[in-house]
């Protein structure tokens, strides 16, 4: 029997057991539960496989075990216009982006929320993800008008809000994480009590959707040419190596230099006259600062009182999903920028990726990361700054 509360409510269906359960769970509440398959990429690899036809195919199957409808929607437009176009500008422009976040913002909670509202008639949008809301499970019981925070999933290690955290006060008042109480384990029992033994135990995806199984270079060389460049070592300045572009590679990664004793470490790129300069050792100052400098911040309930009225907050951060949370001070800058100081060195902090900013349980938001200060090779006097306004 339908309660009376009950709502229409759209639920992201990828062919993943968190969708599946998300889906499961909402049906059990009495809601009237309609699925959608998002298609956001459309390309195959070298053997002429698609992943998201495999995909496709398991969102089937768990719509008809659930007894739910299932409607496909192609966003493939939006997410090279959106996401991917973006990153591979990002690229070519020596930085290294996050799309996991960008798609959440332009495409699960912006085009997806668009079409299950005004196209299935939802009242509430659903996904998988491993988070929560001050809103709680039932949203159309909760007053807006103050709005709602994203918070922490129960599971802190599977938490996903670092992923959430660009989209819209308007979309998260529309969201609603099902399992965001629930532990990964439990979701795979409850998908597996439920007949869903096959989706449960499905290889969690990870890395970038578009990509699979390919190798990243091979994979990138389709949309941007290569670069020659060269490999400098940062202590002697001298060319150790060449290579085909900075697009291939990122802050802190290994650069595996043929004719080598010792493994050499990304420090610096120059996507202007292509040098990548490197340091022996994974542990290197060079690898290493205590700042950075972001783009206008995106507060997703309300901006911190404090850096408002103080132009100073301190609150945690990440920059990377896996990454332990670090407590930091915000420095307001210019129209909503930040300069964001660590309490601790921070090792490989990359420009393009996001700085995500917390408070207790809350995820408040986040900022591009546009540049970093000195690194403590440099603020040690190991390295001379050559152009003193550069960390202005």
């Amino acid at each position: 029997m339908i309660r009376k509360a009950s709502k229409h409510i759209v639920c992201g269906i990828s062919g993943g057991v968190d969708s599946a359960v998300a889906a499961m769970l909402l049906k059990k509440k009495g809601h009237r539960v309609t699925g959608v398959f998002m298609r956001n990429w459309d390309g195959r690899d070298e053997f002429g496989v698609c992943s998201v036809d495999k995909d496709l195919e398991d969102a089937e199957y768990v719509c008809k075990k659930l007894d739910i409808p299932l409607h496909e929607v192609n966003f493939v437009k939006e997410y090279w216009n959106d996401v991917f176009s973006y990153m591979i500008r990002s690229y070519e422009n020596g930085y290294t982006p996050n799309p996991d976040i960008l798609c959440n913002k332009h495409i699960k909670f912006n085009a997806f929320l668009d079409y299950s509202v005004n196209r299935l008639g939802a009242d509430y949008v659903a996904t998988g993800h491993y988070a929560k809301t001050s809103s709680g499970e039932d949203p159309h019981r909760f007053d807006t008008s103050q709005g709602v925070k994203l918070l922490k999933a129960q599971d802190h290690w599977k938490d996903q809000t670092f992923f959430l955290s660009q989209i819209s006060q308007m979309a998260l008042q529309k969201a609603v994480f099902p399992i965001g109480d629930f532990h990964k384990n439990i979701v795979k029992e409850i998908a597996k009590r439920i007949g869903l033994e096959r989706i449960a135990a499905k290889k969690e995806s990870m890395g970038m959707c578009f990509i699979g199984s390919r190798d990243f270079k091979t994979f990138i060389e389709q949309y941007i040419q290569p670069k020659t460049g060269n490999f400098i070592n940062l202590e002697t300045g001298n060319k150790i190596g060449t290579h085909k572009g900075t697009h291939y590679f990122t802050l802190g990664q290994r650069a595996n230099i043929s004719g080598l004793k010792h493994a050499m470490f990304i420090a610096e790129m120059d996507h202007k006259t292509q040098n990548i300069f490197v340091v022996p050792g994974t542990n290197h100052p060079a690898l290493f600062t205590q700042t950075l400098f972001t783009k206008p911040a995106h507060w997703i309930h309300l901006p911190p009182r404090d850096l408002l009225q103080n132009q100073m907050f301190d609150c945690d951060f990440r920059f990377q999903h896996v990454h332990p949370l670090v407590k930091c001070t915000l420095t307001l800058s210019g129209s909503n920028c930040l300069i964001v100081s660590f309490s601790q060195l921070m090792r490989a902090v990359t420009p393009g990726q996001f700085a995500v900013f917390y408070k207790d349980e809350e995820c408040l938001g986040s900022a591009e990361i546009v540049r970093t200060g000195p690194s403590s090779y440099v603020m040690n006097g190991s390295k001379p700054i050559e152009n003193p306004n550069e960390f202005s």
